[in-house]
């Protein structure tokens, strides 16, 4: 048998920051540029997202930057940590990767970084990874998530040609939250204030008079609330698997880290309990 090749490990992409812009209260975005980006491209999904690489605190790595090299040579807890955002716009012609970034004052790594980031500065990051796009074919299209999923559900709209039916349910704390988005779809916003996350959008998908024919849905947030909406949309609507895109983005009371770790083992879980086979 002929020995299976090596696999080639990843080139993390570096591009600098071109601009930044607070677009609401808790979201800021930061646009990457460069001419390092002519062998990226983001056109295919528009769930694409990149893993940014944030260097440990008070770790200077050796140049040219190497992943491998820093494995082999730094103790794991001096290695880059990484953080996930999905690609709001990217621009082939320019160059041009727009990233949002959901920031809580000084809570969290990337959203701090993402508000104190000037022009000029470099950032690593991998990908892109993705695999969502409206399916022409369907129906009607279903899009629901909260201020996490905003980037995806924002682009998805807007590669939808105009007169496509579809609904989409986004929660943000408050109106001030709410962006303008280029797509004739309308979207309903929902206020959260001081409910639960995603209470709102399990209720407003559970109210939804769902039209005839096939739905592709995109249906992404806070882990809690995507778990009720895939029972929702599976078992009670019977939603076909491959007409639904479906994961927690993040879960409530763990950081990315935490959350990665445990995510494939919790998704296995739930979708043995709500098909129906037993849990392992």
């Amino acid at each position: 048998m002929a020995e299976r090749p090596a696999r080639q490990p990843r080139k993390p992409h570096s591009a600098q920051v071109v601009r930044t812009e607070r677009l609401t209260p808790h979201m800021q975005r930061v646009v990457l540029g460069g001419e390092s980006l002519a062998e990226f491209a983001a056109d295919t999904s528009t769930d694409h997202y990149v893993k940014i690489l944030f260097p440990a605190a008070g770790v200077t790595y050796p140049e040219p930057f190497d992943m491998e090299r820093i494995r082999a040579e730094f103790p794991r807890d001096q290695w880059p940590v990484t953080r996930t955002y999905t690609v709001r716009h990217w621009d082939a012609e320019q160059r041009e990767l727009t990233l949002d970034f959901v920031i809580h004052g000084d809570e969290g790594l990337a959203g701090p970084w993402a508000m104190r980031v000037q022009p000029g500065e470099t950032v690593r990051f991998m990908g892109p990874g993705g695999a969502y796009a409206p399916d022409a074919s369907a129906d009607w299209h279903l899009l629901v998530g909260d201020e996490s999923a905003l980037p995806a559900i924002a682009r998805s709209l807007e590669a939808l040609p105009d007169g496509v039916r579809a609904y989409a349910f986004v929660e943000v704390s408050g109106p001030e939250e709410e962006q303008k988005i280029d797509s004739d779809v309308e979207v309903v916003w929902l206020h959260r204030g001081a409910r639960p996350i995603g209470e709102a959008l399990v209720e407003a998908v559970r109210a939804l008079e769902f039209p005839e024919g096939r739905v592709h849905s995109f249906v992404h947030g806070e882990a809690h609330f995507v778990k009720q909406l895939r029972h929702l949309l599976r078992v009670e609507r019977g939603v076909a698997r491959e007409d639904l895109s479906i994961s927690g983005y993040w879960r409530l009371g763990h950081n990315e880290d935490g959350w990665q770790a445990s995510k494939q083992d919790w998704n296995a879980r739930i979708e043995a309990e709500q098909e129906g086979a037993p849990a392992a």
